[in-house]
């Protein structure tokens, strides 16, 4: 035991010149990374986008994933940097030790291509709020509900209950039913021979009636009416609905103007005609 001592006592005395150096290595390491994470927290605060319809400790933890990764990453970076620091201060050869670690992360980062895309897509996804868990989304032609997302893959579930598992560096087109409100987009076609006048006058009032229903007006945020005549067809003239509605209740709300468009059509007398072929037959 006394021999140990001496021998610590004897490396002290013959590295105190790297000693102090080797410490304020330490101390400034330790320094970037304390003020460095409240820089960062800050940046991601502010960077952060909020989402109109999610609650406030959603919103903190969207923030704080983001400001972990960006941490982590700051202390993987700054940590074995200063430990190559200090091993210098001390006389040893770092560059064998360099170079090996150049190696391996060449060959990590050939390995791991596709991971490391998929978590800086995950990163932004995440950070730019594109979608978040309950939101229904179209990825690239997957839709469905989301039900969890990593920083490396989003997971959705489907109106026929199939689980989708989407990595996020695949991602090119993200589309979200769901953000900030939603909108009713109905096309119906009407004969002819229809008084286009009271059709428009139908429609209206059949969107103010359900504006107005007790168990539907507190997901209708811009009643349902005319907007034009969108398109003049083979068998019917088609006319477009429009409205807004809060995020999710589109496909209900629809479904119930549906069934109370045709209601008020056929005590109107209002034709939702069948497609129909006019044959001309040659004389002989």
């Amino acid at each position: 035991m006394e021999d140990i001592w001496h021998e610590s006592v004897a490396w002290v005395d013959g590295n105190a010149d790297s000693i102090v150096p080797a410490l304020l290595i330490l101390l400034g390491a330790w320094a970037v990374v304390r003020f460095g994470g409240v820089a960062i927290r800050k940046t991601v605060s502010r960077s952060v986008r909020p989402a109109a319809h999610k609650n406030r400790a959603e919103e903190l933890k969207r923030e704080e994933t983001v400001i972990q990764i960006v941490s982590g990453a700051l202390n993987i970076i700054i940590w074995p940097l200063a430990l190559i620091l200090i091993i210098a201060q001390f006389g040893v050869n770092v560059g064998p030790l360099i170079a090996g670690a150049g190696v391996i992360g060449v060959a990590l980062g050939f390995g791991a291509q596709s991971l490391v895309k998929d978590v800086i897509s995950g990163l932004f996804i995440i950070a730019e709020n594109q979608y978040a868990v309950g939101d229904v989304v179209d990825l690239d032609g997957t839709t469905g509900q989301v039900q969890h997302i990593t920083l490396r893959s989003t997971v959705l579930r489907d109106l026929d209950g199939i689980v989708h598992h989407v990595p996020n560096g695949t991602i090119e087109r993200a589309s979200n039913y769901s953000s900030e409100h939603s909108g009713i987009n109905l096309d119906v076609g009407i004969a002819y021979d229809s008084d286009l006048d009271k059709v428009i006058r139908v429609v209206n009032r059949v969107g103010k009636e359900l504006a107005k229903d007790p168990d539907w007006q507190d997901q209708i945020l811009e009643t349902p009416s005319f907007l034009r005549v969108d398109n003049l067809g083979d068998s019917s003239i088609d006319i477009k609905i429009t409205g807004s509605v809060k995020p999710l209740t589109q496909w209900d709300v629809t479904g119930e103007l549906r069934k109370r468009l045709k209601i008020a059509f056929d005590k109107e007398g209002i034709e939702i005609p069948f497609p129909q072929r006019v044959i001309h037959q040659a004389k002989k």
